[in-house]
């Protein structure tokens, strides 16, 4: 008798490891920690995060960074999106490619929201840096395989 993969077993083969990061509001005029890397190095394979309280219309260019725990600097994981007046369902994610902008898309995840470029990440923090002080809540998803015995990723 055959065994059928269910849906969380196949991401997990094709993904990694899935973690969560409740709805949470928008860092005001700073950045913001969405989750903590420890243990050693890891392989992100996605990053999505969904609008679940609508964004207030004013400019406000966000991006995701990364701060090591080591003595390096903080790095932009992507350049910068406005994200004036998401609507609730407005998900965004990263391509891998720091130089390419957060992309954001409607109620729907194109095929692309897994990175075309999996990023390795050492020790630190994933973090949301916004430019403004806007209303608004994003939830984060986040997949990762790691590369290191002991690493791991959490919501920060």
């Amino acid at each position: 008798m055959s065994t059928l993969i269910q849906g969380d077993q196949l991401r997990s083969l094709l993904c990694g490891v899935k973690v969560q990061r409740a709805t949470a509001t928008l860092p005001q005029t700073t950045a913001g920690a969405l989750f903590t890397v420890s243990g050693g190095k890891v392989l992100i394979t996605s990053l999505v995060g969904e609008v679940t309280t609508v964004i207030q219309t004013q400019a406000d260019n966000t991006k995701l960074t990364f701060d090591p725990v080591d003595a390096g600097a903080t790095q932009d994981l992507c350049a910068v999106l406005d994200i004036t007046g998401d609507a609730v369902g407005t998900c965004y994610s990263l391509t891998g490619t720091p130089a390419t902008a957060m992309q954001d898309a409607l109620n729907f995840l194109p095929s692309n929201k897994v990175l075309a470029q999996p990023l390795v990440l050492k020790p630190g923090s994933i973090l949301l840096d916004c430019a403004a002080s806007n209303t608004g809540s994003v939830k984060w998803d986040l997949t990762y395989i790691p590369l290191d015995n002991g690493a791991s990723v959490a919501a920060a």
